[in-house]
């Protein structure tokens, strides 16, 4: 056992698992990082060494799979060359389109499942055959579930960019159940039009519901407050259809991923969603970033509260808020897994400041998102918050500022998902890891106690 999971334990054997979270004042959320972090190994292929495999653990590390990445060049069979295969429990797949009639629909159908693998492409080193039934990346994730048995995907529903549908086919039970019916038939039963029937069976296991967001405009969605109760019935209607679909023994996952941000999550049932649901991904992240333009520079996901934040009360976030309000509203420790960021985000126009780091300084501009792998060889000199658990970057010269997580942050929060008796965790985007991997292994060391 690790010197920081001992002290994550014994901490909690004192305070108890939610009065713990209640409890963290800045000077323990200050203590536990710095202890963590100097227990951090210091590289992540060392961490990965030791790490189990995904059927030796209960934590899930659920990692996204993106529908477009094939575009520029990162295909299923990189998650065997960087070795992230290795540690991941699910994989969830970005995303399914809704269309206008209310039922699923594939968003980019080349890409899904018409697209040809050449040999250099694929996961079996084997090109896709003339006339094969199914192609794409449903093939690829089919070829990539028979070399990993133990390895579900998952099918991943709507997603900032396609939640625009959402309010309007949960407002009626009818509307509903034509929805999960059409996900059902598409995604398990592999009903894909233009292939034959059953063509797609066996490569998804579930879904993951991405509604951005019940009851808030998200990407100018329509919303209102009967997205509240409307969310709940939904949620309950995709478990009904799914355990009627399931084989016999066995079960097709249901999660959620919701808003870590109080506000946002006010307007769900978490209780009532609790029941039907296998967990929820809290999306623990894009705390902030470029749509603050002005600043202050500030963490995207922060583990713990800084209390030197300069923002405002009701904009100061952090991880463990997020789950102190999930536990205070119904849902069961075991029922949480926390999101991770595998990109930036980025200020320009930032003053050195005080300290000559840039961090909590005004900005004249919000930047981009950068990917993990670009940022960490970005310019600038790269820092390391304990009280909050998080790292940030700042180039002094073009006065551009990064916060975004390395393999340090995430193996410490592995770790306090370990001591909180959390799920696990979802990270979003597996693309943006480096080609060996480091923040997957560094992340499955930390779920895993190494």
């Amino acid at each position: 056992m690790s010197p920081a999971f001992s002290t994550f334990s014994a901490f909690s054997a004192s305070a108890g698992r939610a009065g713990r979270r209640r409890a963290l004042t800045a000077a323990t959320a200050a203590a536990c990082a710095v202890t963590l972090l100097a227990a951090t190994p210091s590289s992540a292929q060392g961490l990965g060494q030791n790490s189990d495999r995904p059927g030796q653990s209960q934590k899930q590390l659920v990692g996204y799979f993106t529908q477009w990445g094939i575009y520029s060049g990162f295909f299923e069979k990189n998650l065997i060359s960087s070795g992230e295969i290795k540690h991941l429990t699910e994989l969830d797949y970005a995303f399914s389109n809704i269309a206008t009639d209310g039922t699923c629909s594939s968003g980019d159908s080349w890409a899904d499942y018409q697209r040809p693998f050449a040999a250099s492409e694929s996961v079996t080193g084997q090109a896709d055959a003339a006339g094969q039934a199914l192609l794409g990346n449903f093939n690829q994730l089919r070829e990539l579930k028979a070399a990993n048995p133990k390895l579900k995907i998952v099918m991943s529903i709507g997603g900032w960019s396609w939640s625009s549908h959402f309010s309007g086919l949960a407002a009626t039970a009818a509307g509903r159940q034509k929805f999960v019916a059409s996900c059902v038939d598409q995604y398990l039963k592999g009903n894909i039009a233009g292939l034959p029937a059953g063509a797609a069976a066996g490569v998804f296991d579930g879904f993951a519901v991405d509604w951005e967001y019940p009851g808030a405009p998200g990407n100018n969605n329509p919303f209102g407050p009967q997205d509240t109760p409307d969310f709940t019935a939904l949620m309950a209607e995709f478990r009904t259809q799914l355990d009627a679909a399931a084989p016999t023994g066995q079960r097709y996952l249901l999660t959620a991923n919701t808003s870590a941000n109080p506000t946002v999550a006010a307007n769900l049932e978490l209780d009532k969603i609790a029941k039907v649901v296998d967990w929820f991904n809290v999306m623990t992240f894009d705390y902030h970033g470029s749509w603050e333009p002005a600043g202050p520079t500030d963490f995207a996901s922060a583990l713990f509260q800084d209390p030197r934040d300069p923002n405002p009360a009701n904009n100061r976030y952090s991880v463990t808020q997020a789950v102190d309000y999930y536990e205070q509203h119904g849902v069961k420790s075991s029922q949480i897994s926390l999101s991770i960021p595998y990109y930036a985000h980025e200020w320009t126009g930032v003053a050195p400041g005080p300290h000559g780091d840039g961090l909590f300084q005004t900005a004249t501009a919000g930047g981009g998102t950068p990917n993990y792998n670009q940022v960490v060889n970005a310019p600038g000199k790269t820092y390391f918050d304990p009280l909050s658990a998080e790292p940030y970057k700042y180039d002094a010269a073009s006065g551009t500022f990064y916060t975004y997580d390395s393999p340090a942050s995430v193996w410490i929060k592995g770790q306090y998902i370990r001591a909180a008796a959390l799920r696990g965790t979802m990270v979003w985007s597996l693309d943006g890891d480096t080609s060996d991997g480091q923040l997957t292994a560094a992340l499955g060391a930390g779920l895993n106690g190494h």
